[in-house]
Formats: structure tokens, sequence, C-alpha cells
């Protein structure tokens, strides 16, 4: 196994961490505080990685992946690998901001794990919104209850979506619902709703603990009329299948949130290790029982963060080279969620009242961690998961 960043990604790796401190650090703040106010900084950003994109072979950014194809025998490292590094490197810089790049949302994951050939042409310009979790249901995703009925040539959505990231400023979102409650899950679609749709309301922002660059919007549909193309992938209900295509979202998505998780963990420390300089010593050569008590959990918390760092890239190659990652993507989730939260709190308690204050930005990164941790499916999810893959038990057999 190759443990180092594939040379054709360090340019672009150079890139992201160039934008993480020069642009996204010195308003990291800001926007922390000013919760709500759009980062126009990120405009002229948004426009520079445009370019970027159509010019070059990897994605540069954000979210949006794009299926490509392998040749039997062949190694690949594509479009999820690039993005995994770049997501990190930027989120050294702030999450928030990240989130909140026009045109990198997470929905265009979810278009770019289930659209067709011709929805994928259609939908390459959005900056789509995923919205899943509603007010009776998160993580259970299969417990969606906004309903799609079939009238002629569209479909008719009535429900309530919560904790939209981007669900304000994208411009369209990628909506879950089912054809037929009675059926279960193996009913449930996933739609791009335009913004501007009748039907579809804003109803509320959210006030956060952290990501507060990011903005999260409660949206409502009553009657939303949305056009039967707009359905992703097939509308036939597979009951063998279940939702596995919806699912596939997952599939993409968890190891970028993974990666976010990483680039908090690597900035917080790595900040941890400059204000300590004076007092510690790290020459990786004494055995951890023989150095500070400081030294060692700086040690402890560099090896969860590579482990994290290295299942992360692993469930990304085996995405780029159409190998099912399920398991991978939700190990390398649960990992960097639950050990990024863990540092970020340590340095903190490290750092003592420097960690704590304004003065520094451990404390947002430790506030920020926890969602990282929670959306994309909670850390008691994905050990749900991981347990039924490595048992080989069903949904309905392990609970």
């Amino acid at each position: 196994m190759n443990l180092e960043v594939p040379s054709k990604f360090k340019g672009i790796q150079n890139f992201a961490i160039m934008a993480a401190k020069t642009i996204f650090r010195p308003v990291s703040r800001k926007y922390d505080v000013e919760e709500h106010t759009y980062p126009v900084e990120l405009d002229l950003f948004a426009a520079g990685l445009k370019g970027l994109n159509e010019g070059g072979d990897a994605p540069v950014g954000g979210a949006n992946t794009k299926k490509e194809n392998v040749v039997a025998g062949e190694v690949r490292n594509g479009a999820n690998m690039a993005n995994c590094v770049n997501i990190q490197a930027m989120c050294y810089g702030d999450v928030g901001l990240l989130l909140s790049i026009p045109g990198q949302g997470l929905g265009n994951a979810a278009i770019s794990a289930v659209a067709n050939t011709e929805q994928l042409k259609r939908f390459a310009n959005t900056w789509a919104a995923m919205a899943i979790t509603e007010p009776n249901c998160g993580s259970d995703s299969s417990a969606i209850t906004t309903t799609a009925r079939k009238e002629g040539d569209y479909y008719i959505l009535n429900g309530e979506k919560i904790f939209v990231t981007a669900g304000e400023r994208c411009d369209s979102v990628v909506v879950w619902a089912t054809l037929d409650k009675s059926i279960g899950k193996a009913a449930i679609k996933s739609f791009v709703v335009e913004k501007g749709t009748p039907g579809m309301d804003l109803a509320r922002l959210e006030k956060k603990l952290g990501i507060r660059a990011s903005d999260t919007a409660a949206i409502t549909f009553t009657d939303c009329k949305v056009p039967a193309e707009n359905l992703l992938g097939s509308p036939d209900i597979d009951t063998k299948k279940g939702f596995g295509g919806v699912m596939e979202t997952f599939d993409n998505t968890r190891p970028f949130v993974a990666s976010m998780a990483n680039g908090v963990a690597e900035a917080a420390i790595e900040r941890t290790k400059e204000l300590l300089d004076d007092t510690i010593t790290l020459d990786y050569k004494t055995p951890i029982n023989n150095v500070k008590a400081v030294e060692a959990e700086l040690y402890r918390m560099e090896a969860d963060y590579e482990a994290a760092r290295l299942l992360t890239l692993r469930a990304a190659w085996m995405a780029d080279n159409r190998k099912p990652n399920s398991l991978e993507a939700s190990i390398c989730k649960a990992k960097a969620g639950r050990v990024t939260n863990q540092i970020a709190l340590k340095c903190i308690e490290l750092c003592s009242s420097l960690g704590y204050s304004y003065q520094e930005l451990i404390e947002k990164w430790a506030r920020d961690s926890k969602i990282l941790d929670i959306f994309e499916g909670t850390q008691q999810i994905q050990q749900l998961i991981i347990a039924r893959r490595l048992l080989n038990k069903s949904s309905a057999e392990l609970k």
C-alpha cells in the first residue's frame, strides 16, 4: 500500500492549503461571529475553482465527483481521492467556509452517485444541497415521511426537511422522498428540486454550535411540482435492492466528511504544537512512557489522526476503482468523526486558557468538530452499519 498522496494531486493540494491559510483562516472568526452572513470572499475564489476544474482532470474544492471508466487491472486515483485530499486541505482553514463555496454542495455528490448520463450533463453546473433529515427522522434515513406522488409528467412532493446545509444559498436541493410509504425503504428516491419551484419554501435558518459560516436551513414542500426527469436514477421500485441506489450517495460523501474532520484534526494538532513549542520536544525517538505527559498526548493524537486519514484515503481509492466501499466509508467516517472531536477538546485542555479563548481558533475547531461526528450518519449509525457488514446481517436482523 502506497501511503503517499498521489503526485498528480500535489498541485491541487498545494492550492487548497494556500486557500486555507490566505483566504479561509483570515476571515474564519468573522463569519463564525456573524452567523448567516454570506462570505463574499468566496465569490472570486469559486470563480478560480471553476477555471481550475475546467482545465484539469481532477476536481478541486468540494463534493463534485465524476463517473470514470475503470479498466480491468488498472489502479486509478481519481475524483474521489482528489476531493478527499482537497477537502482536508481546505478544512485545515475552515469547515464552514468550505461548505459555503458556491457550486460545491453535498447534493452534488448525490447527483454524481445516482444520476444517469443525461442528468449528469443537465445538472453539471448546479449548486445542490442535500435534504434528508426530517423533524421525526434523523439517522434512520429509511424512516423518511416526505412523499412524492406521480401525476402525469410530474411528481408532487409534500413534507418538511431540516438541517439542510447551504439550503438558502444553493441553486437546487436533492430531496429524499418516498413513492409509497407502505412499501418501506425500497420506495425512497431522490429528486432534484430547483430553487424557485412553487411549493418549496424556506422555513427558517438554524443557529448552530459550529460551522456557522455555512447556512443551515429548514425547507417545506407543499404540493411542490417537480418534473419526472428530475428523479435521480431509475423510477422503478426494486424491493430486492431496497434503497441501495440512493444510499450510494453516502458511499461517496462519508469519506468527504471524514476528510473535513481530518482537516480540523490536523489544524488543531499543528496549532497546539506551535503554542507549546517552548515547553515540548517532539523527537519521535524516545519511548512514549519516557516523555512528558503533554508530549505523549500529542503522539497519541497524531497516531489517531494518521489512522483516520489513511482509512479515508482507502475508502476514496475503492470508490475510484469501482470497488464496493460501504463498509470502508462507514469505518473512516466513524473513526475520523470520533477522534477529531476528542483531539480538538484535548488541544483546548493542553493549551489551557489560551485554547479556550477567542484569541485562538482552537475553541472554534472544537465546536466545528462535533457536527462532523453527526451529519452524514452519526457515530452510532456508522457502528451499526459496520457491524452489519462484518456479521453479514441485514437491517432487519441487526437493529
